[in-house]
């Protein structure tokens, strides 16, 4: 058939069940524009109101749904500004297709308005990097990236010469099946096996510590922690995949991002099996501590931190070869400790959203989501303390999914995953929760929520602080450049269409949400904020903390305890003698 290479690439798009694409409008990429309204019942263009959002909408969409994000930028700036939402997709691991517009293949290198050499800009960023250079060339160039982006689980890069998408072109589509290539299965070796549950029964305080790998398998997860008698732990990302978050024997996440219980069995454990993960901060852990390692990644094993055991395979697999042995373990001491741990820390974190007396909590904020969450509910993250208060208090179980920029860790990032995942699934409840910092990095996306009528929750916890970094600050003993003016976000927010509350106390916030079910019920279709104005408080730091006599002196723990309020949370150790 005869059509424009744009109108080819567009049928690839479709032809690999690509619903929707994030971008801007340019003059480089006029022929793309041509061929999506051609084609716009097959493939929807969503118009972002700044480009690095389109690409961390992308990057939002690929994490939960499994399906690369697509997004473009015309040429030079239009491109440039998705740099920050293609490194999102690179750190985290998820195929991401961008398309780049360039200047008319004539153009290029005479030094022309917005001409540049674009190949160089994307190469790290990239698993795959290409210009077109041919119109013939370009639906074959697109097949071949999604491709590569699937299989190396990456970032996929074509950039292309306005006058070669405009160009016509005969077409005929690829008849081989277009899918995600499957996980790999790899067989364990017998030996491997056997050794695994040799040190599991060698070890009196078993910990089981999973990642993103063990996606789809969490009700193994928690068999093994039963039958093993192990407490689980997991990276703040996985919580909710890896394990529930409301299971008996889930103690949380460990680091800064973390809790209590998660960081009193890290402290106490003889031996942890570190499933699905490469989670950087591992190289923290005490080198007393044995670890067995199982990664599909063979490059992972032991690069984050000495292993006693590495397996190269599927962390869930692993996990259902383990259960197959007759030995088992009966509760232990450990774990009935760490489950009181978990009660004392929830109930510390709840005596904080209960108060109110100094200002409104953060606590109290994700308190209030929590108990208005629906089953299959879905929380858009944006970086910064707002990551720690919710990964602390969301409801992570059931059908319910989060996400945030994790490794790279880029503010911005809440509103648009929440427009990916509304876009996706208009029926689930979607929320977005920021920090005043995020927020303002992309609060234009608001627009965005109104235009394509999303009635996205945005939560925006303001604290006037960046405060994940005036912790750091503080920690180096000064103080400089992370206060933040304050502004009347729901007033901005209502000028862009949004529904919008201010709240300062316990009152006005139940008040409101309570209003917003009722909106929401009502079939509203606008975006809704709430500007919750907080007093600051800096968050406890779940990664070194001191409270247990024996590894702290009495005096660097009475100070620890008066800093972050922390009374009434006795060291694992203490619990343990009173068991």
């Amino acid at each position: 058939m005869k059509v424009t290479a744009g109108v080819a690439l567009v049928k690839v798009l479709e032809a690999w069940g690509v619903k929707r694409i994030y971008g801007i409008p340019g003059s480089s990429v006029n022929g793309l524009m041509d061929a999506l309204f051609k084609e716009k019942e097959k493939l929807e263009y969503i118009q972002v109101r700044h480009e690095s959002a389109g690409a961390m909408a992308a990057s939002g969409y690929s994490k939960y749904s499994g399906n690369i994000g697509v997004c473009y930028g015309s040429a030079a700036p239009g491109g440039t500004n998705l740099i920050n939402g293609l490194y999102d997709a690179k750190m985290d691991r998820v195929p991401l297709l961008a398309i780049i517009g360039q200047s008319a293949s004539s153009n290029l290198n005479t030094t022309f308005f917005q001409e540049m050499d674009e190949l160089p800009v994307y190469e790290d960023v990239s698993v795959y990097n290409k210009m077109a250079t041919t119109a013939e060339q370009i639906p074959d160039l697109i097949e071949e990236a999604i491709r590569t982006a699937y299989s190396k689980k990456g970032v996929a890069v074509v950039i292309l010469p306005n006058d070669l998408v405009e160009k016509e072109i005969d077409y005929e589509p690829r008849k081989e099946k277009r899918e995600k290539p499957a996980v790999k299965r790899q067989d364990f070796a017998e030996e491997d096996i056997e050794k695994a549950l040799e040190m599991i029964k060698a070890a009196k305080r078993p910990v089981l510590y999973g990642g993103l790998g063990l996606r789809g398998g969490r009700d193994i997860v928690t068999q093994v922690s039963e039958k093993f008698s192990m407490p689980i732990v997991t990276t703040a990302l996985s919580i909710g995949i890896a394990a529930p978050n409301d299971h008996k024997n889930f103690v949380g996440s460990w680091g800064r991002l973390g809790t209590k219980s998660a960081f009193d069995v890290m402290e106490n454990t003889d031996l942890i099996l570190f499933i699905g993960t490469n989670f950087p901060f591992a190289r923290y852990w005490s080198e007393d501590i044995k670890v067995i390692q199982v990664n599909n990644e063979i490059d992972d094993i032991g690069k984050q931190i000495r292993v006693d055991l590495g397996i190269v395979g599927d962390g869930t697999e692993f996990l259902k070869e383990l259960l197959k042995s007759d030995y088992s373990v009966e509760e232990t001491d450990f774990l009935k400790a760490a489950r009181i741990s978990k009660v004392n820390w929830e109930k510390w974190l709840n005596d904080i959203a209960d108060d109110d007396s100094e200002g409104l909590a953060p606590e109290a904020v994700i308190r209030a989501i929590r108990e208005r969450a629906t089953d299959d509910a879905y929380f858009g993250l944006d970086v910064g303390n707002n990551t720690m208060y919710s990964v602390r208090g969301l409801p992570l179980n059931k059908e319910r999914q989060h996400t945030t920029s994790g490794w790279f860790a880029t503010l911005g990032v809440g509103l648009p995953y929440s427009i990916a995942a509304k876009l996706d699934r208009p029926e689930r409840q979607v929320w977005s929760i920021s920090g005043d910092g995020g927020f303002a990095m992309n609060m234009q996306e608001i627009i965005t929520q109104t235009r394509y009528e999303l009635p996205i929750i945005n939560i925006v916890l303001s604290n006037r602080s960046y405060g994940f970094i005036q912790h750091a600050q503080i920690n180096s003993q000064f103080l400089y450049g992370v206060d933040i003016t304050d502004a009347d976000w729901a007033m901005v927010a209502k000028g862009m269409g949004a529904i919008s509350y201010t709240v300062r106390n316990l009152e006005e916030l139940n008040t409101a949400m309570d209003e917003i079910i009722e909106i929401q019920k009502s079939g509203n279709k606008k975006p809704i904020l709430i500007d919750a104005k907080l007093h600051y408080t800096d968050p406890v730091d779940t990664s070194v903390m001191k409270l247990d006599p024996k590894t702290n002196s009495l005096k660097d723990i009475e100070a620890y305890k008066e800093r972050y309020n922390i009374f009434n949370q006795p060291p694992l150790s203490e619990i343990l003698e009173n068991l």
